[in-house]
């Protein structure tokens, strides 16, 4: 696969061209374990994610409760972000790994928004901090939802600058990247990268059962992720709940067995009570492999609901890109401008 290029929006889902797992995983206790990609570690096939766990409905007790009985149940994959919630879902993460060696019993990951060398290295010092570690185990380019992201990170003075450098420190061991938008701006920063001999760890993205209807990451994406030994980390399998509110005839366990289903090295669920943490450990529990048949009937229950991306809105609206919102987020406004003052006379 080639991912520069140019490639059509898949709008109608053929199962057959879908990869797909063979093998549930590795399972020990209620959770399944499966590779993080070539690097020879192992995740678990569920991660949980740090954004709901900041919300303002959850105290923060119940939050870090939350956190130490889903390390204690078996899921190691910790998801957030240097922006979740204004830095609350960094800082009960932090507070909750910090207790009883919870922080050696996972494999931790943020992300950044800074495009700039000078703000992606602030963030990454700041995430630190709030999640009080010494060291993050992979740290990923946050919201590349234009096309221009990738020239921006990989540029001179760029993001990447300040992520390679890092590395180097030891204040990370991992690199990916993460979007929602559009699978084709996916492969233009698979493609930047390949240009530039940078082999990614990771890529996180979209997968559910209205994906594979609509500008499908997992069509488009997935197969050259696989191919090139990058973990797959997939998202929004209930987008925040709105897919549930689409009324298709689909269970919420089944939404997460279908992204059980492809070859993710984790699903990162978003888990704010029990409830929501006693439904994923029941997914793992009864996830087996579909046969083609299983997997075309559910994508055919899914289809009336997925067509123009009505309920993916994180596709075809802005209410999910907090960049966007918050531009000051990129921190490249200002140092393009000093950067670029020589070229404009």
């Amino acid at each position: 696969m080639n991912p520069t290029s140019p490639l059509p929006v898949t709008r109608v889902a053929e199962p057959a061209n879908l990869p797909t797992v063979q093998e549930a995983g590795e399972r020990r206790g209620e959770m399944l374990y499966r590779p993080f990609g070539r690097s020879g570690e192992t995740v678990s096939a569920i991660g949980l994610g740090g954004f709901h766990l900041g919300k303002s409905a959850v105290s923060d007790a119940e939050a870090i409760r939350l956190i130490h009985t889903a390390i204690d149940r078996g899921i190691t994959f910790m998801d957030n972000c240097w922006d979740y919630n204004k830095g609350r879902s960094e800082l009960l993460m932090g507070e909750a790994l910090d207790q009883g060696g919870y922080r050696d019993r996972v494999f931790l990951m943020t992300k950044m928004d800074g495009r700039s060398k000078k703000e992606a290295a602030d963030q990454i010092d700041t995430s630190l901090k709030r999640l009080r570690t010494d060291r993050i185990d992979l740290v990923q380019h946050h919201e590349i939802l234009r096309f221009d992201d990738p020239d921006r990170i990989f540029a001179e003075g760029g993001a990447m600058e300040a992520f390679v450098e890092a590395k180097q420190a030891g204040k990370l061991r991992y690199i990916g990247f993460t979007g929602h938008k559009d699978p084709r701006i996916h492969l233009q920063m698979l493609a930047v990268a390949a240009e530039r001999g940078f082999h990614f760890d990771s890529v996180q993205m979209p997968l559910n059962v209205m994906d594979a209807h609509f500008r499908s990451f997992a069509h488009l994406v997935l197969p050259y992720l696989v191919d090139q030994g990058i973990a797959p980390l997939g998202m929004k399998s209930f987008a925040d709940s709105v897919l549930l509110k689409s009324k298709a005839p689909i269970r919420p366990i089944e939404y997460l067995h279908y992204s059980l289903n492809l070859p993710t090295a984790t699903v990162i669920t978003g888990i704010e009570s029990q409830r929501d943490l006693d439904q994923a450990f029941e997914a793992v529990r009864t996830f087996k492999p579909m046969d083609k048949a299983a997997l075309a009937e559910l994508l055919e229950r899914s289809r009336p609901f997925a067509l123009e991306g009505k309920y993916e809105l994180f596709k075809t609206s802005s209410l999910f890109d907090g960049t966007a919102k918050n531009a000051e987020w990129l921190g490249d406004d200002a140092d393009s401008v000093q950067e670029l003052a020589p070229i404009m006379g």
